[in-house]
């Protein structure tokens, strides 16, 4: 079937055309040395970058442990009144429970609302909410975290006595080393991410590319030639209602047939699991994109890291490519 686009302005369609280059999806013989040295990659940079990142997540991590028992008395005052006063403290209260507790499995247990208990998380409460139900749902939360508090690192409240400086500073490490944890892994991934944009900027500048933000509303055909942006949101959908942020849109200095850009997805990952986990994603992406804007629209993963060979076989299936950043100029392949 021809695209929107094609069928729109009556021009040669995808199926007279030369079929488009594949950078590496089309290459299994290449996949096996590609994956090790991408693996190399990444964990060269989380070695350098990661206990760094670490350490700074526990400062910050121990100084609210302080605060959170402070608010709560040695967590002897567990209660909606200090939950409303100190609503911060839920993160690190949390992770003093034992198993420690994710947001959603907090939520599940204590049947709260999930609104209020993400806001917490940023330090607020739900405005919106009518009192009352703020209080039932932070007495379920309260008598949740009651319940499952770890008194094998709080052993003074089975004592009913006041803690010792020892065991204070004792259980403070234990909760921080958790919460740092659970910290550190959002600041790894906004590092790597950055980090990504950043090679793509400086290899797109060396060649004459100039960053330039398209206007509001504007058609992505329309883009200026030798331009790009990060971070863009095109309107994607049969019907154009999805906003689909994208993370590099690159006209090339000679636009492609139909003036398309190159849309670039960067991606990195620590691990395997995770990634086959979300594989489907970027192939929802490309559908929706290609039903607000042709069958011409392709999009192409700027990949670091763990990505095997079952998560490259899937999206070769779905018909994505993608460029390894340790073989970054493929990129000229795609005509940049």
């Amino acid at each position: 079937m021809a695209s929107r686009r094609n069928r729109a302005s009556g021009t040669t369609s995808p199926a007279q055309r030369e079929a488009p280059v594949r950078v590496n999806a089309d290459k299994p013989h290449l996949w096996k040395a590609d994956i090790a040295a991408s693996v190399d990659q990444f964990n060269d940079w989380f070695m350098r970058f990661a206990p760094e990142a670490f350490r700074s997540s526990r400062v910050r991590a121990t100084e609210e442990v302080r605060a959170a028992l402070i608010a709560t008395r040695d967590l002897r005052s567990l209660d909606v009144r200090t939950l409303k006063e100190n609503p911060s403290a839920l993160s690190t209260l949390r992770m003093c429970t034992a198993p420690p507790l994710a947001v959603d499995r907090l939520i599940g247990l204590a049947d709260a609302n999930k609104s209020l208990i993400k806001q917490m998380g940023k330090g607020k409460l739900a405005v919106r909410m009518k009192a009352e139900r703020v209080e039932a749902n932070l007495e379920r939360v309260c008598n949740v975290l009651t319940r499952l508090i770890d008194t094998d690192i709080f052993p003074w409240l089975g004592a009913s006595s006041s803690p010792t400086n020892q065991e204070r500073d004792r259980a403070s490490t234990i909760v921080a080393d958790r919460l740092s944890g659970a910290t550190a892994n959002p600041v790894i991934r906004n590092a790597q991410e950055d980090r990504q944009f950043q090679l793509l900027g400086e290899w797109l500048g060396e060649r004459g590319y100039r960053r330039q933000s398209p206007a509001a509303g504007a058609v992505i055909g329309d883009m200026e030639a030798g331009t790009y942006s990060f971070r863009t949101i095109l309107m994607a959908g049969e019907s154009r209602t999805i906003k689909m942020p994208i993370d590099a849109v690159i006209q090339p200095k000679r636009p492609r047939d139909g003036a398309v850009p190159v849309l670039i997805e960067a991606k990195s990952a620590g691990d395997f699991a995770n990634t086959n986990k979300r594989r489907k994603e970027e192939a929802t992406k490309i559908r929706q994109l290609q039903a607000a804007h042709g069958d011409d629209v392709s999009l192409v993963l700027f990949l670091c890291g763990y990505f095997g060979s079952e998560y490259l076989g899937y999206e070769a299936a779905e018909g994505l490519d993608w460029v390894w950043e340790h073989r970054i100029d493929d990129l000229k392949k795609l005509g940049l």
